[in-house]
Formats: C-alpha cells, sequence, structure tokens
C-alpha cells in the first residue's frame, strides 16, 4: 500500500484545488443572479471534501521520492480522476453522468468535442467552467502538481517524463524553475489573447473565455455557431496568431525571453511546423477561390483560420468546411492527425515525430541505393540517438492501431463509418470536430450511445496521454514494483 500512498496523496491535493477553481464559476452565476451557482458550490464541497479526505488519510511525515513507475500510474490515475469529478457541474443541466463526463474529458484533453446545445442560452458559470476545464488541461494539472508535491513533501521531475513520449528540449535545470516559467507563460499569452480578442470586439467574458480555449487549444466556445458566431475578420486573425502559439514549444517561448529568441528559428519542428500551414493554407486557398470564385484574401482567411485550428487541434470552426467538397473533407481528415509541436498544448502525432519519421524514410532509400553506406540521422545539427527511431514508429503503428480498434467498436456500436472513423480519429487527436452530419463542424455528439460517447471520452484520454502512458499499465510486467 506504501507504493500507491503518494499517489493517492497528489490525487487528492488536486481535488481540493479543483474544489476551490469551482467557486470561480459559482460567483459568475452568483453575480448574474443565476441559480446555478448552487450547483457550483454544492459540487466544490464534494470535491474538495473528497480529495481532503484522501490527503488526510495518507499523512505522512516522512519525505518520498515519486519513481517512474508511479509517476505512469499517478498521470493516468489524474487524467481520469480529474475528469471525473469535473463532470458533476454538469450534472446541474439535467445531462446524464456519460455526457457530462464526455464533456469534462474533452475539456481537460484539450479536444472540444461537446454534446451541450443551446450554448447560447446556458447561464455564464458553466460556460465559463467549460473554459476553465481546457485551459487547465492544457498544461495546468501536471504544472499545479508539481507546484503542490513540494508541500506534500513529494518530488518528481518524472511527471514530466510521464505525461507524454514527447522528448521537449530542455531549458533550465531545475524542474522547480521549469514550472514557474511555463506557468508564467502560459499565463501571459492567455492575457495577451484576452487583450487581443476584447479589443477586437469581444465582451470581456467571451475574450476572457476564448483566450483559455484559444492557448490550451482546446477549442470550446460559448456559442452553438463557434467562432463563426463572430463574423468578425479581426478575430479569426487573431485567434490564428495565438492558436499558432497554442502549436509551439512553450520551452523556445522561455528561452526568447531569456534571450535566446534565434533558438526558435533553429528547431527544426517549429520551422516545419510553420512552413506546412502556410503551405496548406496557401494551396488550399487558390483551390477555393478558383472553385468558388470567392476573392482569395477571403478564402485565405477561411482556409488558414480552420486548417491552423485543425493541426494545432484547438477544434474551432468559422465555417462548415466540409460543404467545400470532396477534396475538403479528406484534406481536413488527413489534417486531423498533424497536430502541434512536441512541448506545446498540442494534440495529435505532433511534427517532431514526422520530421524523425522523413529522416528514416530518407535513410532507407539511401540504403537501398548504397547498401555498405554508413549515414547519421541528425535533429537540429546533433546526432538523432539510436533509441528515437523505433520509439517513433513504434508510437505510429499503435497511433493508427488505436484509431482503427476505436473505429471498429464505435461501428459495432451503430455508427456509419464516416462517423465512426473521424469520431475515433478527432478523439485520439484531441482536435474536437469530426466529419459528417452528426459530429462534422456544424453538428455535435449529443446523439451518439452513451456507450459510444464512454469509449471516446477513454480515447481522448489515450491520446492526449500519448498512448503509452496509460497502455504501459496494461504491461503484467509493470505491476511488479
Amino acid at each position: 500500500m506504501a507504493q500507491y500512498q503518494t499517489i493517492i496523496q497528489v490525487i487528492g491535493a488536486l481535488l481540493v484545488v479543483l474544489g476551490g477553481t469551482m467557486l470561480l464559476p459559482a460567483l459568475t452565476d452568483l453575480q448574474n443572479g443565476a441559480p446555478e451557482w448552487r450547483v457550483f458550490v454544492l459540487s466544490s464541497a464534494v470535491t474538495a471534501g473528497t480529495g481532503l479526505l484522501l490527503v488526510l488519510s495518507t499523512r505522512t511525515t516522512e519525505r518520498s521520492t515519486l519513481r517512474l513507475k508511479q509517476a505512469f500510474l499517478l498521470t493516468a490515475a489524474v487524467w481520469t480522476v480529474i475528469p471525473a469529478f469535473g463532470a458533476i457541474p454538469f450534472l446541474g443541466l439535467g445531462i446524464s453522468y456519460a455526457d457530462a463526463f464526455f464533456e469534462s474529458a474533452s475539456g481537460f484533453t484539450t479536444t472540444g468535442s461537446t454534446v451541450l446545445v443551446g450554448l447560447d442560452e446556458l447561464p455564464r458559470g458553466i460556460l465559463l467552467w467549460r473554459s476553465v476545464l481546457q485551459w487547465i488541461g492544457g498544461v495546468g494539472i501536471i504544472v499545479l502538481a508539481m507546484i503542490i508535491m513540494p508541500f506534500l513533501g513529494v518530488g518528481g521531475m518524472q511527471l514530466f517524463r510521464a505525461e507524454s513520449s514527447d522528448r521537449s528540449e530542455k531549458v533550465l535545470a531545475r524542474s522547480s524553475d521549469l514550472v514557474a516559467w511555463i506557468a508564467a507563460v502560459y499565463g501571459v499569452l492567455t492575457l495577451l489573447c484576452t487583450l487581443a480578442y476584447a479589443a477586437a470586439g469581444m465582451t470581456f467574458f467571451d475574450a476572457l473565455a476564448h483566450a483559455m480555449t484559444t492557448l490550451s487549444t482546446g477549442g470550446y466556445s460559448t456559442h452553438d455557431a463557434s467562432f463563426g458566431h463572430f463574423q468578425s475578420e479581426a478575430l479569426e486573425w487573431i485567434a490564428v496568431v495565438f492558436m499558432i502559439c497554442g502549436g509551439l514549444p512553450l520551452v523556445l517561448f522561455i528561452a526568447a525571453i531569456r534571450g535566446e529568441p534565434g533558438r526558435i528559428g533553429r528547431d527544426p519542428q517549429t520551422r516545419w511546423f510553420l512552413i506546412f500551414l502556410a503551405a496548406v493554407s496557401f494551396l488550399a486557398a487558390v483551390w477555393l477561390s478558383l472553385r468558388t470564385g470567392i476573392a482569395f484574401d477571403d478564402a485565405m482567411r477561411l482556409v488558414a483560420f480552420n486548417a491552423v485550428s485543425v493541426v494545432t487541434t484547438t477544434g474551432y470552426a468559422s465555417v462548415d468546411y466540409t460543404l467545400w467538397g470532396p477534396f475538403a473533407v479528406g484534406l481536413f481528415f488527413m489534417l486531423t492527425f498533424v497536430g502541434g509541436c512536441t512541448g506545446s498544448t498540442a494534440g495529435g502525432i505532433k511534427i517532431y515525430r514526422f520530421v524523425i519519421l522523413f529522416q528514416v524514410i530518407k535513410r532507407q532509400f539511401r540504403m537501398l541505393a548504397s547498401p555498405s553506406r554508413l549515414e547519421a540521422m541528425k535533429y537540429a545539427g546533433a546526432r538523432i540517438p539510436e533509441d528515437v527511431p523505433p520509439s517513433v514508429l513504434a508510437f505510429l503503428t499503435l497511433y493508427v492501431a488505436t484509431t482503427a480498434a476505436v473505429t471498429l467498436i464505435l461501428v459495432l456500436l451503430g455508427l456509419d463509418f464516416v462517423t465512426a472513423i473521424s469520431s475515433a480519429a478527432t478523439a485520439i487527436s484531441n482536435v474536437g470536430p469530426g466529419l459528417g452530419e452528426i459530429v462534422g463542424p456544424a453538428g455535435n455528439f449529443s446523439t451518439l450511445p452513451d456507450m459510444a460517447k464512454s469509449v471516446l471520452a477513454v480515447a481522448m484520454i489515450l491520446g492526449r496521454l500519448e498512448l503509452f502512458t496509460v497502455l504501459i499499465l496494461l504491461d503484467p510486467g509493470y505491476w511488479r514494483w
């Protein structure tokens, strides 16, 4: 039991913080005269009370160190337990717990898929809670855990290793400094985005809510029509800028602030990320302009906004791009898998892995032409460690296999193939909208069977934690502490 004590204690502390956070939407509803504030107060009491009970029941005077195996279990547990309690306020809307958990999991994993309709008529408290969920989920849960653990007598940089299989460049030696810088950069970018949205015409509430879901690349909106509600070119371009910021490695912002702005340009994945977005947006805009006859600048704005939204896994929509024709449907489906940069708040496969995959393919071609030729693969001028290419290929294989498995399960549950495969892809990639009339940019997930929603909620968590973090728990050897 001792090996689980630290895990229970950290989860309890996070629940206490989560319960306290629920008072923010409660105050919002109270200020606006909405009776739903009582739901948040009750949810806060249940969540914080449970967390406090867990902390007190595992209290110890001994300092413990979080081992890597414990970190994997803690990470998986946090991303399951926190959404489970984050779902409680949604029950005040009269929806089932399956719907509430789906909405909460979609928020914490920054997926952005929703089962709620009539967002324009909902109380501000629940709208704010959805945005807070995504903002916390962006980088907040692990950062929050790193802040809390010293007070509990627990240390562990392992959480950063366990949350994903990314290999972000470390710019600070001490984990406490890294946590502080990440939190500061994330907060400042959110503030700047809020001010920019407000200056371009959003109300302050809409600006704050959308800023939190933009930087977290989550995509929850306060309106059923998503970003299409605002009909503002300026707001769309502002969103493009900050969605890209959310898709870039946060450590590069830290490096730039600390006097090394050149590292942004020297990072291969950052260059390819920006080049890819520019190329896709330009070429698709040319195609859309020629096909529909709309002005190129309008086509560029429409394509850039929606393409950046899908690639960064934000999931906003300004129009129903599936109405542009089969080419657009195919293009946006492929963009669903791409993702942002490693070390960002974005989901998906990530540009870093595509860069490594290209190196592997290039070397294979050259070895076929010259079997005796030895050539080292490099990334950012440095030799790629031998264990990286196999891990990338293993991840890609598992990614495809998991998407196929979830698709098959959804088809068995009665979904049509387009809805099933796009729902599976958007859940594992944490994008948000799928394809088709049901789960497309103009629809939502409310009409899916409860079992399908539960499967997709699990898929969201799997995708957010980069698959291996959760699936390693299925290995019997893992449990031999």
